[in-house]
């Protein structure tokens, strides 16, 4: 599996992991991954510490998930993005809509 899903133990913080590719072949897994859950977690974080690349369909797909979590007023994070991902995200002005690290 490439897109792999954690919720902590109150249901409070859901954190999905991308392993590998973040491209359109994990579009359908990835929304999957928090579109299948029975409650809404407050915050959802989105690991990216195992992806090895990241391109504009991935973008499109974390507005997906925040828009799904409640948009300006949601509590999504990417971390763990290495440098070149955040230079993308910089550029796309994701870091005024995620909380990135």
């Amino acid at each position: 599996m490439s897109v792999v899903t954690e919720m902590s133990p109150d249901g409070q913080k859901l954190t999905i992991s991308i392993k590998g590719r973040f491209d359109f072949g994990r579009h359908q897994e990835f929304r999957e991954s928090y579109e299948r859950l029975d409650t809404r977690p407050d915050s959802i974080v989105v690991d990216l510490k195992d992806a090895t690349y990241l391109d504009s369909s991935a973008l499109g797909m974390l507005l997906l998930l925040r828009d799904h979590a409640g948009g300006d007023h949601s509590d999504v994070r990417v971390i763990n993005s290495n440098s070149d991902v955040r230079k993308i995200l910089a550029i796309s002005n994701f870091d005024k809509l995620f909380d990135i690290s």
